[in-house]
């Protein structure tokens, strides 16, 4: 029963991907007769988390920054020019990095195809890549063919994005705008599993949760006092905490075990529990052959959010910069 329901999703995934038409798989296959863009991309991305598991968080999430802004148009890559601010200088976006990696990719491909492979597409195949690492597999498939846009302003962040401190209803809406569901919200929340966050952004919830110097009551007692001894009042900028704690470097359903103990690092976590129907779904995403398959298919999902095709952007030769007209 397990193989047929994991068979359906994966069945799933590849008729959600292919029924606009607009993305393909081995999109790049005759384009780019001379190199295999999806090996060239996962050897150097595969070569990076080896030598620094932290990438692999970094890279996912500069995915999930490009696809709730504008859609996944490698917007987020985009420099600032004269007096511009663009999303990457946005707040929440301050402290996303990953970019040096998307560089050399792209360096490369342009030696080997040149024109041919946009930076929105290296972005989404660097996300699989950079999560395939720990499993020496593709955990779900890369659809390609995005352009890549022209537009990227730092106002469009905070009204487009999810932030860490987003109730229930906050998300729901915000994914929803985006053509993802509650499922979809679940599963990518289980992004989380991997990577750290600073004190900062959880400083309200342990000591100044309503105004009165209290802490969040939905926050576990022994998690939140082994938070503040990681981050003391006043907060040390610098001071970082993994987000699923004692597990930040493996990709994993802990995230969802630990959130049903109330231990949501994030307020955009413990609202997953607020909802019946979002917190059974996080019970059932604490099987990990269950987190891995619908993942795999959200993330799909997610990559193909209002896609630029064909004539309706460009391929940039420097990710950073629009090509010249």
């Amino acid at each position: 029963m397990r193989r047929s329901i994991f068979g359906f999703l994966f069945v799933s995934i590849l008729i959600v991907g292919c029924m606009g038409g607009e993305l393909k798989m081995k999109y790049y296959e005759k384009r780019c007769s001379s190199v295999s863009v999806e090996t060239t991309v996962r050897d150097i991305v595969w070569s990076k988390v080896a030598a620094n598991p932290a990438m692999a968080a970094k890279l996912l999430r500069l995915h999930y920054h490009d696809c709730f802004v504008r859609g996944c148009d490698g917007s987020i890559l985009l420099d600032p020019v004269q007096n511009s601010t663009t999303e990457k200088t946005a707040g929440p976006n301050r402290s996303v990095s990953g970019y040096d990696v998307i560089d050399e990719i792209k360096t490369a491909l342009e030696s080997d195809c040149p024109g041919i492979v946009s930076c929105a597409d290296i972005l989404a195949l660097a996300a699989r890549d950079a999560v395939s690492f720990q499993f020496q597999k593709e955990m779900w498939p890369v659809f390609t063919g995005r352009k890549d846009g022209a537009v990227s302003l730092a106002s469009e962040v905070g009204v487009n994005l999810p932030s860490a401190g987003a109730n229930f209803t906050t998300l729901v809406t915000q994914f929803g705008n985006k053509g993802l569901d509650i499922h979809d919200l679940v599963a990518l929340s289980g992004a989380h599993t991997i990577g750290t966050s600073r004190c900062v952004l959880v400083a309200r919830r342990l000591y100044n949760f309503t105004g009165v110097g209290d802490a969040d009551p939905s926050l576990n007692v022994t998690y939140a006092n082994e938070l503040r001894k990681i981050c003391p009042n006043p907060q040390i900028p610098t001071t970082t905490l993994e987000m699923d704690p004692n597990s930040s470097l493996s990709f994993d359903s802990d995230y969802y075990q630990a959130l049903n103990q109330n231990k949501g690092l994030f307020v955009s976590d413990a609202a997953l529990l607020t909802n019946p129907q979002s917190a059974q779904i996080t019970q059932v995403l604490q099987n990990p052959s269950v987190f891995f398959a619908r993942f795999a298919r959200s993330m799909v999902q997610m990559g193909a959010i209002e896609v630029l095709t064909d004539d309706q952007g460009e391929v940039r030769t420097n990710c950073r910069v629009v090509n010249k007209q």
